[in-house]
């Protein structure tokens, strides 16, 4: 309560310093909770809406995307703004919180659209909440980038949704490949959650993979959303005595999921997905030996991506995570192509975006290839001594499909 108070204080300070050097009242940065107050923006303000959620179950993953994308308009604004058709123009933050709801969600972004004069949306970036978003920025043609949904659902059959991330088709495939080839694994177990789209696509296309390339699935557990005991499906799992247990489950549930298996006395190397990056490190105990598919490895940090690093902590006071780390680069991924193209107009916008590339951001490098998904890297992390290490790179190409490669 403390800490989250003190980075509250903070952040509006901080909110509250900006708004006086460049004369933009605090609606226009407000970056620690949704806005209360209203003040006169300067001529010409470019206006963008930040969808997360800042209360409820996900509002740690919420807050990140808000720091984000607030610092990352900081750096523009004390620029002067964006250079737009030879006219420079300040970035106005407006903040929506999903409340850690899906329908919230999509309540923000139809009040966004209909009342905020915004010209893009940057989140959610968990695919229960960015799927409904997506249908409703599609429908108004509004150009949305999700920094970290990675459901196929979100972007499928729309022309005006991004994604900055891989989709779980990919780093489902990637998992299981990496299960069976490189680790030796010939049977695997997954424990998921069936209510979440995001679990159960990559559930799914473990499962497929891991089948295609010769393993058994021993054990294929389901549960829903907010279950806390998890003895009854991991008791199944440890019977069946798989090689690997896969959880593509999010922060708040693994090391829950982890604690119980290593209780119940499961020996299987744990695997994960790209959720398992907010996991914080107080809660990576029981996870010590085990890998998952992340956007960006602290291994393979190059200069960009460590001044990202150096001034998060310098204004919040930790270091960031992958949300944070993809909707800065979202964030600055728009800035840019407005300021290529000359204009906010949404058509050239969702049109640069979906041409744009190669884009190289504090997570790496990332092409579009005239839709929304981009090819990008899935890199292999395990956990050892308690922290995210590097262990390799999986590099999708057109004509090979999945190759490894080396920095």
């Amino acid at each position: 309560m403390t800490h989250q108070w003190v980075r509250g204080v903070r952040c509006w300070l901080l909110v509250l310093l900006w708004g006086l050097l460049w004369g933009i009242g605090l609606a226009s940065l407000v970056g620690c909770a949704p806005p209360t107050i209203d003040a006169p923006l300067p001529r010409g303000t470019i206006r963008i809406g930040i969808i997360d959620s800042l209360t409820g179950d996900d509002a740690d993953s919420g807050r990140a995307t808000v720091e984000a994308a607030m610092l990352a308009t900081q750096a523009v604004n004390a620029q002067g703004g964006l250079e737009i058709g030879g006219q420079r123009q300040f970035v106005e933050l407006v903040i929506k919180d999903a409340q850690s709801q899906p329908d919230i969600a999509a309540s923000m972004a139809q009040s966004l659209i209909t009342q905020e004069n915004i010209v893009a949306i940057v989140g959610p970036n968990y695919s229960r909440y960015a799927i409904p978003v997506a249908q409703i920025a599609e429908q108004a043609q509004i150009p949305m980038i999700s920094p970290r949904s990675t459901h196929p659902e979100t972007t499928a059959d729309k022309r005006y949704v991004f994604r900055f991330s891989f989709v779980d088709t990919l780093q489902g495939r990637v998992i299981a490949d990496f299960a069976y080839t490189d680790l030796k694994a010939s049977t695997a177990a997954v424990l998921y959650d069936i209510a979440s789209p995001y679990n159960r696509g990559i559930a799914e296309v473990f499962q497929q993979a891991f089948r295609e390339q010769g393993g058994v699935i021993v054990a294929s557990e389901a549960y829903t959303t907010g279950e806390q005991d998890f003895t009854a499906p991991l008791q199944t799992i440890r019977d069946r005595q798989p090689d690997v247990l896969f959880l593509p489950n999010y922060e708040n549930e693994v090391p829950k999921q982890a604690a119980q298996a290593q209780a119940l006395g499961i020996e299987a190397t744990l695997l994960g997905a790209d959720a398992w990056g907010n996991i914080k490190a107080g809660d990576r105990q029981s996870l010590e030996g085990a890998y998952y598919s992340d956007h960006v490895a602290p291994a393979t940090k190059h200069g960009a991506t460590r001044t990202f690093i150096r001034n998060y902590e310098r204004v919040y006071g930790y270091e960031p995570g992958a949300n944070a780390a993809a909707t800065y680069d979202s964030m600055n991924l728009l800035f840019s192509v407005m300021q290529q193209h000359g204009t906010t107009h949404a058509e050239t916008i969702r049109h640069g975006l979906a041409n744009y590339g190669p884009y190289d951001g504090v997570t790496g490098v990332i092409n579009y290839q005239g839709t929304g998904d981009p090819i990008v890297t899935v890199t292999l992390l395990q956990i050892q001594n308690g922290k995210p290490t590097f262990h390799k790179e999986i590099k999708p190409t057109i004509s090979r499909g999945l190759a490894p490669i080396t920095r």
